[in-house]
């Protein structure tokens, strides 16, 4: 088993926390990066040779820098950067405060682009690597309540895809990893939710809030098979470009995409009529 060195934001909960816990486990190096160190003192104690803490706040973009541009300097090589900070957000678009769409723009998008931006160069110094970027199949497929999360889910991923065949080249892998629901604090925890109003009460913008609620049953997904998946596919080359990860979640996504090209094939005439006649 390859022995490798990883760079993983958010690690002091969900598939943040799990990825380091098995990659520790196994004998691999892990930098990872929190708010509050005190929520990984645990690793801190049992794994002092190979867990390193790092504070960072992935809407601060010149941390950002700093902590990778020094995370490369003193491990030599960092073989595999996971983007995996973020969080969910829900409520109707209206009911959402102005900073709270600024600030889950800036956590979810702009902080996992500036993250990759940051690695790019170490990563083809050093003549290649793995970028994971956790999404979701949110990323695919859109539900009412949840627009800013969707919103920087599909923006995140129209980057990497892009990004991805410029960095091909030098030997960069990116796999955009989309889970289905699964039992972390994501969901049971950390979500913020909208002042609710009125107005969006018996609306599926309001849909959200039985999820959200253990009593009516928990996710499908498992945290630590999710993550063993996402381990295993940094063996995989090339690199998958996408990887949904939930039964639930690739039938939905499935039968969204399937619905999508109907209705785009619906519009071949209309789609020609707006260009130059042949030969003009």
């Amino acid at each position: 088993m390859t022995q490798r060195a990883w760079f993983i934001t958010g690690v002091s909960s969900g598939f943040g926390r799990e990825l380091s816990q098995q990659l520790l486990e196994r004998g691999d190096r892990v930098v990872g990066t929190v708010r509050d160190t005190a929520k990984v003192a645990g690793l801190v104690e049992r794994y002092p040779e190979t867990y390193r803490a790092e504070i960072l706040d992935v809407t601060d973009v010149s941390a950002i820098r700093a902590v990778v541009e020094r995370c490369f300097a003193d491990l030599g090589r960092i073989d595999v950067i996971v983007s995996n900070a973020g969080y969910g957000l829900f409520g109707a678009a209206e009911e959402l405060t102005d900073k709270q769409v600024e600030h889950i723009v800036a956590t979810n998008l702009v902080g996992s682009i500036q993250l990759i931006r940051a690695s790019l160069p170490h990563l083809r110094a050093q003549g290649g690597g793995r970028i994971i970027q956790m999404s979701t199949y949110g990323g695919q497929v859109a539900f009412a309540g949840n627009s800013m999360y969707h919103a920087t889910k599909w923006g995140i991923e129209g980057f990497c895809e892009s990004v991805a065949q410029e960095v091909a080249p030098f030997g960069i892998g990116m796999t955009i990893v989309e889970p289905g629901g699964a039992r972390t604090e994501f969901r049971y925890g950390s979500a913020q939710v909208a002042t609710l109003t009125p107005t969006y009460d018996d609306n599926p913008a309001h849909a959200f809030l039985k999820m959200l609620d253990p009593k009516n049953g928990l996710a499908p997904g498992d945290p630590a098979r999710m993550a063993a998946r996402i381990i295993e596919s940094v063996d995989i080359e090339p690199a998958p470009l996408r990887m949904v990860l939930g039964a639930i979640a690739l039938k939905s996504t499935i039968d969204t995409l399937r619905k999508r090209i109907a209705d785009f094939e619906t519009q071949t005439e209309l789609a020609a009529s707006a260009d130059f006649p042949a030969g003009e």
